[in-house]
């Protein structure tokens, strides 16, 4: 006996479907919808984690100033304390500083979410090494925010720093809805650096066009001009986002790839997705 119409599934077969989206469909999730899924609740809960910190350093102020001050010194005794400097060329530049802003609070989300989108959908065989770099270097970012609490050149004006999302993009990082998601104690390591190398490096280890392996290559450059010219960050901070990268890198090669290879190894096999469900991701 036939079902009535209206209850009937809304979707139609997969048969059914255009031989055109049947393929759009294939491409954009090669392991099938469930592992899609799967891994936007993986991303949901690795960033609720790392954003969770906020709250366990808050009343640690005192020691994140001082902490800072540390990194003042430090770049003092190596004579490389420039970003007062850096930044005083180019403050005066209204454009360059919305820009700058508007890179600073935007880019990092937009451009990891696009560069991880595209590699599932188009290089799927690596997809999986590339997010487990991202979760190491989230793992270890988390560990040290909570060890040892930084706060960035933007918190001392007394230094000559100039606060330029709070100054000219009236943005308040430390407060309002927006401080629920931002630590102000965590500029050690530079995940704005760390994740810019993890992207620029990625990407140009897999693409040959030349204008399009320098772009990328420039992209962490353009993100440490950023981050020194809004304040968000010292030099040091910068190098100890650039060795997170590298320890992520080094654990996703040498500890993940050993523990799964057929699924989360480096693998450059263009068009054959990674043979795992999306449970033992």
């Amino acid at each position: 006996m036939r079902s009535p119409g209206f209850l009937r599934p809304a979707w139609p077969a997969r048969e059914r479907l255009p031989a055109a989206v049947r393929r759009g469909l294939l491409r954009a999730l090669p392991n099938g919808w469930r592992d899609a899924v799967f891994q936007v609740f993986l991303w949901g809960l690795a960033d609720l984690l790392y954003e969770g910190v906020r709250g366990l350093v808050t009343g640690r102020g005192t020691v994140a100033m001082a902490n800072a001050q540390s990194v003042v010194a430090i770049e003092r005794s190596l004579g490389i304390f420039w970003e007062p400097d850096v930044q005083h060329l180019v403050v005066g530049d209204h454009g360059l500083i919305v820009a700058a802003n508007w890179l600073y609070v935007n880019a990092q989300f937009t451009v990891n979410a696009v560069f991880l989108a595209v590699l599932y959908a188009y290089r799927n065989e690596i997809f999986y090494f590339v997010r487990n770099m991202f979760f190491v270097a989230m793992g270890i970012a988390l560990v040290v925010h909570l060890a040892i609490p930084v706060a960035p050149p933007r918190m001392f004006p007394q230094l000559g720093f100039v606060d330029t999302v709070r100054q000219v993009a009236r943005i308040n990082q430390d407060s309002g809805a927006i401080s629920l998601f931002v630590n102000p104690y965590a500029a050690v390591p530079s995940m704005h650096m760390c994740f810019a190398l993890l992207v620029g490096v990625t990407g140009w280890r897999l693409v040959r066009r030349p204008w399009l392996r320098a772009l990328l290559l420039a992209y962490p450059v353009l993100i440490l001009v950023i981050v020194v010219i809004t304040a968000n960050h010292f030099l040091l901070d910068a190098v100890a986002g650039a060795v997170t990268a590298l320890l992520a890198a080094m654990a996703a090669q040498y500890v993940m790839a050993r523990m799964r290879p057929a699924a989360w190894a480096w693998s450059l096999n263009p068009g054959h997705p990674a043979p795992a469900t999306a449970e033992s991701r």
